[in-house]
């Protein structure tokens, strides 16, 4: 088999073998949250009502089939809050993101979807929600005893009034981090913290704070946090960001045309006709955030690590523009932003949430990452997930963010079915990082009965990717796994069902289950029940064994 190394992840292009020595013990055990699967499927027909008025009527016809009993007789707006609508043009209808609540506050990872069809009919409602919040939640105040009796409502208030306040949670997150990794550099984002009910599977409920550290100094960290807001206590953290030794190939000597700015007499790799526009910087082999822009006192440039970002990211632009008509990474024409030759022979590539950053390789196993154009795609779409479905990083969910990132990257570059191959081992040809068309190859399950359950790895974001992976390559390809013909769609409707799954369907802690309902559910959108795309996307997900 070809060696093995690590692979892209949601922020970062690789990961090494062993664990992060950044996260937690109980990380290994310990879930994101204790969700209960919701789906109706049935149109519901909703009379005499419209725009939001006609989601809270829906949500009241079917809260007994949604929620516990112990919340049955609330108001669903007090255990619903709509949180994105969106009008699909294409077809007629209208999706609703949701979050669940309690008194106010929303549960983590508590995600639903709801669509209408241009009739106003409901077609689809799917997602999680956590049972009994209340006896969770009361269940964690010590000074409580669980109990069937009412509560008296200011001891129910008190339940969600957090004891810290939002900054008192991020210095905490920053001590912690800063203590594991000697210091702390400026942050990427200005940190903040949101207050959620926070519901670990098999636990006690907690009012938490989640919030996030991400420096780049003095290396490139970004790990979410879920603070304790009673006590200030670490309930759960993970990296988002993982690091790996490697090496790398360096960028082919193609020529390309792109489009570039002017500052006084010099030629800058500016974009304005793009959304909000594309820079491309170079950190000069440091470690400073973006660098400064490339310059070149003629059209032509000579920094080719650069050129590519910036082409490429033109390319991975025009791309959901085309096909999509999404303007930028956020849909809002967010500039798109680079920076090559990041530090000394670095050996990744990443994003951390506000840009891309390119290493140059060491020029053994790696050369300069920004030199392929699936690697580019793969890592900006991290950025298209964070703004719609915004996929947890972990478990099944994580490796759907991966497998997507694949599938977009790999596509956007149309030319085989290997993912990092341009960039890969230079002095070795034909092989790549991944193997969309036979995982195994790179050390990945391509079918359920080969799912790495695993607590390492994000529970094995990097690996289990290969499953939808391979399930999107039979989508798009056709051929006959695990006993299951597909007749194959093609490259360009597939990925049109992903991005409708993408944008619409998924929520931040779908799982593979979810993932084929979201396909067959856009599928059906797209072309129809009994299309044969919808009828490609059962059987390529079931010849994987994902049902």
């Amino acid at each position: 088999m070809k060696k093995t190394v690590g692979l892209l992840l949601a922020g970062s292009l690789l990961v090494g073998a062993t664990t992060s020595a950044f996260a937690a013990e109980a990380n290994d055990l310990a879930p994101l949250g204790d969700y209960t699967p919701k789906l109706i499927t049935q149109t519901t027909g909703i009379t005499g009502a419209s725009g939001d008025a006609k989601v809270w009527k829906f949500l009241e016809k079917q809260k007994r089939t949604i929620v516990s009993d112990n919340s049955a007789s609330a108001d669903v707006k007090d255990l619903f809050e709509i949180t994105k609508r969106q009008s699909d043009s294409q077809t007629g209808t209208e999706h609703y993101r949701l979050n669940q609540t309690f008194q106010g506050i929303p549960v983590y990872g508590a995600e639903q979807t709801l669509h209408f069809d241009k009739a106003g009919n409901v077609s689809l409602y799917m997602g999680q929600v956590v049972e009994d919040v209340s006896t969770k939640l009361e269940a964690s105040d010590s000074k409580q005893a669980v109990t069937e009796d009412v509560y008296a409502a200011d001891t129910k208030n008190d339940l969600v009034k957090p004891d810290i306040s939002a900054s008192e949670a991020i210095s905490i997150a920053e001590k912690d981090a800063a203590a594991k990794i000697g210091s702390l550099g400026e942050a990427q984002k200005t940190p903040e913290a949101k207050l959620y009910i926070y519901a670990p599977e098999d636990q006690a409920a907690r009012l938490a704070y989640v919030t996030e550290v991400n420096v780049l100094e003095p290396s490139p960290l970004r790990t979410r946090y879920f603070i304790d807001a009673k006590t200030g206590s670490i309930l759960f953290q993970y990296d988002l960001i993982e690091h790996a030794t490697g090496t790398g190939k360096g960028v082919l000597g193609d020529t390309k045309t792109f489009t570039v700015g002017t500052s006084g007499s010099s030629y800058v790799l500016t974009d304005s006709t793009r959304g909000k526009g594309i820079q491309t910087y170079t950190a000069s082999n440091r470690t400073s955030l973006p660098g400064s822009t490339v310059t070149s006192s003629s059209s032509t440039f000579n920094d080719p690590a650069s050129v590519d970002a910036h082409a490429y990211a033109q390319k991975v632009y025009d791309f959901y523009k085309s096909n999509f008509n999404r303007n930028s990474i956020d849909g809002n024409g967010l500039a798109i932003r680079s920076t090559t030759h990041y530090s000394t022979r670095y050996n990744n590539a990443f994003w951390n949430g506000s840009q891309m950053v390119y290493g140059d390789g060491d020029g053994s196993q790696f050369i300069a990452f920004s030199g392929d154009l699936d690697v580019v795609g793969h890592e900006l779409t991290h950025g298209v997930t964070e703004y719609t479905a915004n996929l947890e990083y972990y478990g099944q969910s994580g490796a759907l963010n991966e497998s997507i990132s694949d599938i977009f990257g790999n596509t956007i570059e149309g030319k085989n079915w290997m993912v990092g191959d341009a960039i890969y081992t230079p002095g070795v040809s034909g092989d790549a990082l991944r193997y969309m068309d036979d995982p195994t190859k790179g050390g990945q399950p391509a079918r359920m009965a080969d799912y790495n359950n695993t607590s390492a790895d994000n529970g094995g974001v990097h690996t289990n990717s290969g499953i939808p992976n391979k399930a999107y390559y039979l989508l798009a390809q056709g051929g006959t796994f695990g006993g299951v013909n597909v007749t194959g769609i093609g490259r360009s409707q597939a990925i049109q069902i992903v991005y409708r799954a993408l944008t619409y369907y998924l929520t931040s802690t779908s799982n593979f289950s979810n993932y084929r309902s979201a396909l067959v559910q856009a599928s059906t959108d797209l072309y129809g029940a009994n299309s044969t795309q919808t009828t490609a996307v059962k059987n390529s997900l079931s010849a994987v064994g994902i049902n």
